[in-house]
């Protein structure tokens, strides 16, 4: 039965048109070239200094520090002057808070299409992205606000100092994927998907500015945007394994790779780079299916990239490390050392016996009083105790006080219920489409703010109408028995409908038919756990969702049925 999905987000922009679509401007500019060759222009770099660049038409001369937009928009500091544009940082003075504008005449020959690719990046709404708060032409200017992060770091900084940990680059392709995944499916691409348009704010979350906006600046365009938008996440994370970008020309300040020999693995450029992402990088930039024997088949969309993610083991953060503590050095302390001879060896020297504290009569009489009653209770607790032990003693001569089977009576308590750790997941689809495959390992990773999510639904709460349900298949190792789930819900309401099946892989052979069900469980609140009605044990877990609550709009989808699982635990 054919799924009927709604993703996009009806959100009215501040001039109140209800669905724009970016126009399509004329520059012969070509993507991929872009992502080989940029690197020379500065991308509205947050708290960077201003370039003056020849442009084809000069922004209007009265723009200067203190000018208001709207009578709301102050500006503060020119950061990027470049080809007929301006990018500055402002004051919201309404809201009280920094922002980010563009600034062009609005009789500049891309001044609709920015206005248009402004007012579509707005609609989709989604917080990896830094937003567009606001798109208008007034006075002969067309200006694009946008938001102002002034707790993150772009990623160019970070790559100054050395390439990230294996761990971090992993967030950052995951992150970055996922975003420009959700992206395409609304019909919106970056075309300049750099170093200078990714953020990481203080909490670690990667955030991508200038989506469709950075392009229509410049006048860029690409037949395949998909491929460009590909290869430059490929880029991204090359250059976050290696502090190298992997073309011949240096750009963003790292230097670019030698001359004549091609593009090599990540691996090869710098000793200890994580295998699998050296991998999962060349799979990126290597797009137009020529591939070399050691990889695998190419990733030329944002899709199949996080498909490949999707696949391979999650990288894990790095132990903490604990610094013992120094090993305790005894003193040599000598009387000779502050002016008295030190003694012979063989001579043993008085210690000198400190005065006695002086004590007032109440101090004295106060100590008598707490010993003499320290006493007391002493000599009645001995005495209960003896009882005690006394008539304990008498029924321990009682042979039916005696065990029938000699053994420990806690043979016969409750083992308390152990955690099982998960190795690894998947997203089960039984038919239709997938729905947040790269996702999965977000579900067990310990952060309450990350989830995975299922897509928004017309009708329910019961998802038979589109199809059985949606699920995912966690992996713990090795053939355990399990006791209960514990599962956190982003989303409560009327129905959330949980079941567990007892599956043979992490690609089950068989339908949800075909396997055993561990137990069942609804709620209405934001937490579920499901306790086993039988005892079963297995290696794969399905956790399978039938129902879901009607829920409000947020940044990724508007108002429907849908949920999403933030922690799974399984207990044993």
């Amino acid at each position: 039965m054919a799924e009927r999905i709604t993703a996009a987000v009806d959100v009215a922009d501040n001039s109140g048109e209800q669905s724009l679509t970016a126009e399509a401007d004329q520059s012969t500019s070509d993507g991929v070239a872009q992502n080989r060759d940029r690197g020379t222009d500065n991308d509205e770099a947050q708290g960077s200094d201003g370039t003056q660049s020849p442009g084809k038409k000069a922004s209007p001369t009265e723009l200067h520090s203190g000018h208001k937009l709207a009578g709301r928009y102050r500006l503060e500091e020119c950061v990027t002057r470049l080809d007929g544009f301006s990018s500055w940082r402002a004051v919201d003075e309404k809201l009280r808070r920094a922002v980010g504008v563009h600034i062009l005449p609005a009789d500049h020959t891309r001044a609709r299409s920015v206005l248009a690719a402004a007012r579509s990046s707005a609609l989709l709404g989604d917080p990896r992205f830094v937003q567009v708060l606001d798109a208008v032409e007034e006075n002969d200017l067309v200006y694009v606000v946008h938001e102002w992060l002034p707790d993150a770091t772009e990623l160019t900084t970070l790559l100054a100092s050395g390439p990230l940990e294996p761990h971090d680059a992993y967030q950052l392709v995951s992150q970055i994927a996922s975003a420009m995944a959700a992206a395409h499916r609304e019909g919106l691409a970056h075309l300049r998907l750099n170093p200078n348009a990714v953020l990481r704010t203080s909490t670690g979350q990667w955030r991508v500015r200038g989506l469709a906006v950075n392009a229509a600046l410049r006048g860029i365009s690409s037949d395949t945007p998909q491929r460009t938008d590909t290869e430059a996440i490929g880029a991204l994370l090359y250059a976050a394994l290696t502090q190298r970008w992997p073309y011949e020309s240096d750009a963003y300040g790292m230097s670019g790779l030698p001359k004549d020999i091609g593009l090599i693995a990540p691996d090869q450029v710098r000793a200890g780079v994580h295998r699998g992402l050296s991998e999962l990088a060349m799979r990126a930039l290597v797009n137009d299916g020529a591939t070399a024997s050691r990889h695998e088949s190419a990733c030329t969309t944002p899709e199949e990239l996080v498909k490949a993610i999707g696949e391979m083991p999650r990288v894990r953060p790095p132990e903490p490390t604990f610094t013992a503590p120094p090993e305790y050095q005894g003193t040599s302390y000598q009387q000779g050392a502050y002016g008295r001879p030190a003694p012979r060896p063989g001579v043993t020297q008085p210690v000198p016996t400190p005065p006695p504290p002086l004590q007032s009569r109440t101090g004295k009489a106060l100590k008598w009083a707490v010993s003499a009653l320290l006493i007391a209770a002493l000599g009645l607790g001995s005495w209960q105790l003896a009882d005690a032990l006394l008539e304990q003693g008498g029924k321990s001569d009682d042979p039916q006080s005696q065990t029938q089977d000699g053994g420990d009576k806690n043979d016969n308590q409750p083992k308390p219920a152990q955690p099982l750790q998960i190795q690894g997941a998947r997203e089960y689809v039984a038919s239709g489409d997938t729905q947040a495959p790269g996702d999965v390992d977000k579900t067990y990773d310990g952060d309450s703010s990350t989830y995975w999510r299922t897509k928004r639904y017309n009708d329910g709460p019961q998802l038979a109408p589109y199809k059985p349900g949606v699920g995912i298949v966690y992996d713990l190792g090795s053939v355990k028995e399990i006791s209960t789930a514990s599962i956190g819900l982003r989303y409560a309401g009327d129905h959330t409908t949980v079941h567990l099946y007892a599956a043979d892989s992490l690609s089950p052979s068989t339908g949800i038919n075909g396997m055993e069900e561990i137990g069942t469980a609804t709620t209405s609140r934001s937490s579920l756990t499901v306790k086993a009605t039988k005892s079963v044990k297995t290696q794969y877990v399905l956790l399978w969702l039938t129902d879901v609550p009607m829920a409000p709009s947020d940044g990724y989808s508007g108002s429907g049925y849908k949920q999403a699982i933030t922690d799974v635990k399984f207990t044993g």
